[in-house]
């Protein structure tokens, strides 16, 4: 198996800072993980392919190909791309046991800047999920088009953002950190996404990749009210930076309150979880 160094390439400037060590572990250990329902999609989407190259784009810890990969056994390449060496260093780890004789490289970088290197690099399974809201669209779009083999399937995945869900107890949380948050701290960006309203298909409409099917999943997720905690960390509403030194004071309200809504010691939520699949139309391939 190759586990090649991350190719380096300068970050835009408009890019955040690069996530630490820390920030990424804590990704790893708390954000949701991929539905095999979703990773059987993928799978079906490209039935027939003797061999398969899987494209990762904003890869982070490597939760897409960790699902994928018992399920498609035929993957032979993956490539992962991300900005933050760190998230691709947990992505390496993670996916060390699944990979056995299959081929993996980290490319560090952000995604419209990718580029492949050569005909084994050609994906033909290209995936982007909880991230395209964040990048480039119309550029990642070109980039998908140019390395992409005739037969490319694009998905994209999305569930929204943390506590956009069905609970009871989003909407508590959400209070509690807005009343915490230090008032000198501005405000984080509002995200465009939607965990009800997650539209690319116009972006996908204007690009090579025109020929689109949505699937949604949904489901109920559970949490510990301790793992709900781990994975605010990781939001851009309640980083430990924007609570003034006093995270540790909120991090205490908030565990009071989760337990509060917790049933045998568990939190649910109602899933909304959309893929869309994305080809060229059937003349153009």
């Amino acid at each position: 198996m190759n586990h090649p160094a991350p190719s380096h390439t300068a970050p835009d400037p408009v890019d955040p800072p690069p996530l630490s060590g820390t920030m990424a572990r804590a990704y790893a250990r708390f954000r949701p993980r991929v539905p095999d329902e979703v990773a059987w999609l993928l799978a079906d989407a490209v039935a027939g392919m003797p061999a398969v190259t899987l494209l990762d784009l904003g890869a982070g810890t490597g939760q897409v190909a960790a699902a994928v990969l018992p399920a498609l056994p035929r993957i032979r390449r993956v490539d992962l791309v991300d900005p933050s060496r760190a998230m691709l260093r947990e992505a390496v780890l993670a996916l060390h046991p699944l990979m056995g004789d299959r081929s993996l490289a980290c490319h560090e970088t952000p995604a419209e800047h990718y580029a492949a290197r050569g005909p084994a690099c050609r994906a033909d399974l290209i995936t982007c999920a909880r991230a395209f809201h964040r990048m480039d669209r119309a550029a990642v779009l070109a980039m998908a088009d140019r390395i992409a083999a005739p037969h490319t399937v694009l998905a994209l995945l999305d569930d929204g953002p943390v506590l956009a869900h069905r609970s009871d107890w989003a909407g508590p949380l959400r209070e509690l950190i807005h009343s915490s948050l230090d008032p000198d701290h501005s405000p984080a960006r509002p995200s465009p996404r939607s965990a009800q309203h997650l539209h690319y298909e116009s972006d996908l409409a204007g690009s090579a990749f025109s020929d689109v099917s949505r699937h949604l999943f949904r489901f109920p997720r559970t949490w510990t009210p301790q793992q709900v905690i781990g994975c605010m960390r990781t939001t851009s509403c309640a980083r430990p930076e924007r609570f003034g030194g006093q995270h540790a004071a909120f991090e205490a309200k908030a565990a009071r309150l989760l337990e509060t809504y917790a049933s045998d010691g568990l939190l649910t939520e109602q899933v909304d979880f959309t893929v869309l699949l994305a080809r060229r139309p059937r003349g153009a391939r």
